[in-house]
């Protein structure tokens, strides 16, 4: 798949990916596909890792959609973490 492929992957797979997770993001568009073009890589790199298979065959196999969304939701979800994104964040009480 070339690299016109994956930046079409990678901007609906960080598009579901926040649709799964919503909330405040910052960085907009560019940020979602960037976290959608690596989740993309993360996910066929687990698959191949974990099952055996190679995850991410063209662009029309489910194998590189699922491999794409799974990988761009555990990016999000570390994104947040490492930016304190995503979760309210209590108030000091005296």
């Amino acid at each position: 798949m070339g690299i016109i492929g994956w930046i079409v992957v990678g901007l609906l797979a960080g598009a579901v990916a926040k649709a799964l997770m919503p909330g405040k993001d910052p960085g907009g568009i560019i940020v979602t596909m960037l976290i959608g073009v690596a989740g993309g890589l993360l996910g066929g790199f687990l698959g191949k890792v974990i099952f055996g298979v190679d995850s991410i065959d063209g662009f029309f196999e489910l194998s590189t959609w699922i491999a794409a969304i799974v990988g761009s939701v555990i990016l999000l979800a570390l994104y947040r973490m490492v930016t304190g994104r995503g979760h309210r964040r209590g108030h000091a009480h005296a």
